[in-house]
């Protein structure tokens, strides 16, 4: 683990500080030594602002869209060249326009606007067009590159007023002080163990400048015909927040690589791989041009404070699926002896995704290249080469220094787990769907599933996408794989036995497992109990995985032995290395489809994506020119973490208790809440309205709200985080009422949003919510419980129930976020289940 592993973590605070006092949640930052900083520790409210945070905001700039002669011309142009109107349409905006006068508006025609926006490129990197030459059987091939400078797109940021202040540029460890002691944890590059190594590598007078790159063909049109590869530059040294935004500081495409046509002639052949190969490094070459020099010399940049800082740039990471990994990596893939980009595991034990074995480096492949070169014979350099399935081309990462290849390769949850791992489990599990019949598939597409839902009718969630029905459906979408996978196992517990079918039981288990391990890999924080726990979890996931293939071997032909089963081996390593799994997948197509004729569409791209960049370049300043003319318009004394919406009429009483006849949970309701409010204001001390106990009475009325919008601090990042609750007969179509977690002196309980409401008590309307509870003891459970880890729950007899075998029982969905999945992890461990 590299500097984790030197030396008792916190031993330069405690020799200075021999009996500190710490409040719980604080942080404690420990810097790299060559940063000249002592360790500091913050107030967990004070950390986000306190390290490195800028102590005056730049001032915002008065006319933000110059080189625009005024702010709407600079909107007028942004708006043709979102909606890709051709000249003709442009042009006949200007004029309707200009017919209006109700603004200075001094756009003439469209070759105004385009003038403009060039006068405006001086702002940002330019791009350039270069031919990539490569021979091929003799013959000299050529290929258009598009491409910027990452050198000057970094300075870019490193000088811009609005993004530089975020800029983090030492290596820092952090840890979190629970009450007892200070626990370690990693949610930045910057607080991984690779960025702190680098610092160390580098002269000390030096700040790390670390780059993300994401490389993957994609299709650009509804018919798949025209495809770009494009190249996609984040700087791991701006927070989270910002370099996986679409803002200024987000990621840039810094490139567009040559696609080489199949020739089927040669297509496959060796020569011709290797060929592909070498356009592919040659091209990316010229892209880390401007960086390999200053990889080894530095470089010194006046940054947005005024302060010249020397910078040495490094590939921390890289992003891409498989198939890019193996030509970024120059391996045979799948065709190779060992298909692994990062280890020489043997491609007969893919599937031994528990065994350790030797990792790959920048430096041996080099030498076993130039080893082979050195053979007399065709046959001698291609047995060496062989011997760990490398390519005879040079690598376009070797002329960066500490820039090894093959740890930059980044384990990519999207390809490898959402779209490859769990597609291969779905596809077993719908084959033992089909093996059973026609009813399972019925079954499971309308079982009752968590609250008296039928898996189509799952409540729709923020951020999880929704599904009619999914048996018989295949996806290309890894996020809709990842959604099903989370919720599969509850629609399908009472369909496969233990007993009846035990192999189908055995695979869902599996899949559970599975969602587990890949919960953990999705994490946005990390401490070292969430590593030790992933890496549980995927021993797991291997061990039933092993069984279920042993179990099956007679039943199926289905090989397990694929690259992405055995990438997830490397997850928590580069976890910790370089911090949480980063999300680089843009929406490349939504982009760029029906915005041009793909008539020479790589120039068109070229020209959208540069506009783009200027366009959000001055949109971001006026942001700023806004946010500073702001009326601050809150109230800075109001505590409440939550907030009403959707609000109704007014109701008395009496109409309430009508309209619900025959509702239990309604059945004296005004004398309940009654008593309810006599016995708050009681324990906690409220007086009394003048005096008197309350007395709500029959005509008074109720203000119904049927949404609430809470605040709470997210076990993952320790922030606070937004729900959105809902509590409505009607939302889309159905009834939507949602469920929430009450905290009660005996501890935490489920419930079920019934009514949100406010009354008037005095002069003052109080907020309150009609629920539900799930508190009833649940008895003995069943074996699938502690098989699946279901959390169940019981409520007094009311309604029909969601597990059928067992009446007014629920399960807990506990996978539809990792916030959850850690809440119920603690909730369970409290209560020793």
């Amino acid at each position: 683990m590299g500097p984790w592993s030197a030396g008792p973590y916190h031993t330069g605070y405690y020799a200075s500080s021999p009996v500190p006092q710490f409040d719980a949640d604080d942080i404690e930052v420990r810097y790299h030594p060559n940063s000249g900083r002592p360790t500091q520790v913050y107030h967990f409210e004070e950390y986000g602002c306190g390290p490195g945070a800028p102590t005056v905001p730049p001032e915002a700039d008065p006319e933000p869209w110059s080189p625009f002669r005024t702010h709407i011309d600079f909107e007028v142009a942004e708006l043709s060249h979102e909606a890709a109107l051709t000249h003709e349409q442009t042009d006949r905006l200007i004029r309707l326009i200009h017919r209006s006068k109700n603004k200075l508006f001094t756009l003439r025609n469209r070759k105004d606007v385009q003038d403009t926006w060039d006068a405006a490129s001086f702002k940002l990197t330019p791009f350039t067009k270069e031919e990539v030459v490569v021979p091929f059987q003799g013959v000299d091939q050529t290929f258009p590159f598009f491409h910027c400078s990452l050198w000057d797109w970094a300075v870019d940021l490193l000088q811009d007023r609005e993004v530089g202040p975020h800029f983090v540029f030492d290596a820092q460890q952090l840890s979190k002080f629970n009450g007892e002691k200070f626990v370690w944890f990693i949610h930045e590059p910057w607080t991984a163990s690779a960025f702190w190594e680098y610092q160390s590598k580098i002269p000390p007078d030096a700040k790390p400048l670390a780059f993300i790159l994401y490389a993957d063909k994609a299709k650009l049109s509804s018919f798949g015909r025209a495809k770009g590869y494009p190249v996609v530059a984040r700087c791991t040294n701006l927070p989270t927040a910002i370099r996986n935004g679409e803002g200024l500081g987000g990621g840039c495409v810094v490139g567009w690589l040559p696609i080489v046509k199949e020739d089927k002639n040669h297509s496959g052949k060796p020569a011709f791989v290797n060929f592909k190969n070498a356009v592919w490094h040659t091209s990316f070459l010229k892209l880390l041009t401007c960086l390999a020099p200053l990889s080894k010399l530095g470089s010194s940049v006046k940054c947005w404070d005024d302060i010249v800082r020397l910078f040495y740039p490094i590939i921390l990471i890289l992003s891409a699926d498989y198939e890019e990994q193996v030509v970024m990596a120059l391996i045979c893939g799948l065709m190779g002896k060992f298909p692994c980009p990062i280890c020489l595991v043997p491609r007969e034990e893919l599937s031994k995704t528990s065994n350790v074995y030797r990792l790959r480096t920048s430096t041996d492949a080099k030498a076993l290249r130039a080893r082979a070169r050195e053979s007399t014979t065709i046959e001698a350099r291609e047995q060496i080469l062989s011997s760990e399935s490398l390519r005879d081309v040079d690598n376009s990462f070797d002329t960066m220094d500490h820039t090894d290849v093959h740890h930059a390769l980044s384990f990519d949850k999207l390809h490898f787990n959402d779209e490859r791992q769990f597609d291969h489990l779905w596809t077993e599990l719908q084959k033992w769907i089909a093996s059973s019949g026609q009813q399972a598939a019925v079954l499971i597409d309308s079982l009752q599933v968590f609250f008296c839902l039928y898996f189509e009718s799952f409540p729709r969630w923020r951020n999880l996408n929704h599904f009619d029905q999914v048996v018989s459906v295949s996806f290309s979408d890894g996020t809709k794989y990842e959604d099903i996978s989370k919720l599969i196992v509850f629609a399908a517990h009472n369909v496969f036995k233990h007993d009846l079918d035990p192999q189908a039981y055995l695979l869902l288990r599996c899949i559970w497992s599975y969602v587990e391990f890949n919960t953990y890999a999705s994490l946005e924080v990390h401490t070292k109990d969430t590593i030790r726990d992933g890496r549980n979890a995927l021993s797991e996931l291997t061990k039933l995985m092993d069984t279920y293939i042993e179990d099956t071997a007679d039943l199926s032909e289905k090989s397990w032995n694929f690259p992405k089963k055995h990438l997830s081996a490397h997850v928590f390593d580069d976890i910790e290395a370089k911090g949480p799994n980063e999300k680089m997948h843009g929406l490349l197509k939504d982009a760029y489809q029906d915005r041009m004729n793909f008539k020479n569409f790589a120039e068109q791209i070229l020209r959208y994506n540069h506009d783009s960049l200027i366009a959000e370049y001055i949109r971001s300043k006026m942001d700023c020119l806004d946010a500073a003319n702001e009326v601050e318009q809150t109230n800075p004394t109001d505590a409440q973490h939550f907030s009403l919406g959707s609000r109704q009429a007014s109701k008395s009483f009496a109409d309430i208790e009508a309209g619900n006849a025959g509702n239990p949970a309604f059945d004296r309701f005004r004398i309940k809440l009654n008593e309810f409010l006599n016995h708050t204001f009681a324990a906690n001390n409220i007086p009394f309205p003048s005096g008197r106990h309350v007395q709500l009475a029959a005509g008074d009325m109720i203000t119904e709200f049927r949404f609430l919008k809470v605040g709470y601090e997210s076990l993952v990042d320790w922030r606070v985080s937004l729900d959105y609750l809902r509590c409505n007969p009607m939302f889309h179509g159905l009834p939507r009422y949602d469920c929430v977690i009450l905290q009660t002196e005996a501890g935490p309980i489920f419930a079920k949003l019934l009514l949100i409401f406010t009354c008037t008590v005095g002069d003052i309307d109080y907020p309150i919510t009609l629920t539900l509870p799930y508190d009833q003891a649940v008895g003995a459970r069943p074996r699938k419980d502690k098989d699946f880890k279901f959390w169940r729950v019981k409520a007094k007899p009311r309604a029909s129930a969601e597990d059928s075998t067992r009446p007014n029982e629920f399960l807990v969905v506990n996978t539809i976020d990792t916030d959850m999945f850690l809440r119920m992890k603690e909730i369970r461990t409290e209560a020793g289940y």
